[in-house]
């Protein structure tokens, strides 16, 4: 859905309701929230703010998928996170961004002005505590990033990033998880070996090899299918409950 299309819908319809922000709204709040709205689209490679920069919006991923990357002063870069659909950007009370956000893909974002959005929160407590959540569930998931990072195997490095996006495709629509999923990865591959730290081969590698062993099936370069969910959580380290094996 683009960015005029969603203009004309109402925060109680948004396709991702039920997961960001604003979950715990009543109808009177979600019309304050309305007021305060607008949409804007991101294209691919398109920064959505820089670090450092003055921020006058908070707002929720809607669709597609942004980049989180910090600049060193000699000028290398590392991408640190990804914004996927209904994760938060930027912080209540912080005048400044803390890192470079840039669509990864085309992105749509609700955008809420961020004076107005601060003074709801004031007044609507449970705003506040779902941010709360949310960012915590954010520090849960870079902490579990961390051992991707530094201790898996390239293997399980992209069986851990295929389930963690069709964990977070399955919760944003009707029905929820279900041991098959199917999906459209939003990532090319160039991007996911930057984010994993691995060279495009060998991210084309390792896509073929679960494929070869059945792990995924692929349509084309994007349209995957996961026959079981639990064998690629094994691949990736995981137990059949999303967490990490010791």
């Amino acid at each position: 859905m683009n960015a005029p299309l969603l203009a004309q819908t109402r925060c109680g319809d948004c396709p991702i309701r039920h997961r960001a922000v604003c979950a715990r709204c009543n109808a009177e709040e979600l019309g304050e929230l309305d007021a305060i709205k607008y949409y804007r689209t991101y294209e691919a490679g398109q920064p959505i703010i820089w670090s450092g920069d003055a921020m006058n919006f908070v707002g929720s991923v809607v669709s597609g998928i942004a980049s989180l990357t910090q600049t060193m002063e000699d000028g290398r870069t590392q991408m640190v996170g990804l914004l996927l659909p209904s994760d938060f950007v930027g912080r209540p009370g912080r005048e400044g961004a803390a890192y470079d956000v840039v669509a990864t893909t085309d992105v749509v974002m609700c955008c809420f002005r961020k004076k107005p959005f601060e003074d709801l929160m004031e007044r609507t407590p449970h705003i506040a505590h779902r941010l709360l959540e949310m960012t915590l569930d954010e520090l849960d998931a870079a902490r579990e990033w961390m051992l991707v990072l530094g201790r898996k195997t390239a293997r399980e490095k992209i069986a851990s990033l295929l389930s963690i996006i069709a964990r977070r495709d399955a919760s944003l629509t009707p029905g929820g998880a279900t041991n098959r999923m199917v999906f459209d990865l939003p990532l090319t591959r160039e991007a996911m070996a930057d984010y994993l730290g691995l060279t495009l081969e060998t991210v084309s590698r390792q896509i073929s090899a679960l494929k070869r062993d059945g792990i995924i099936e692929l349509e084309g370069k994007r349209h995957v299918t996961v026959p079981d969910m639990r064998r690629l959580m094994e691949e990736a380290g995981d137990d059949s409950d999303g967490g990490f094996l010791g």
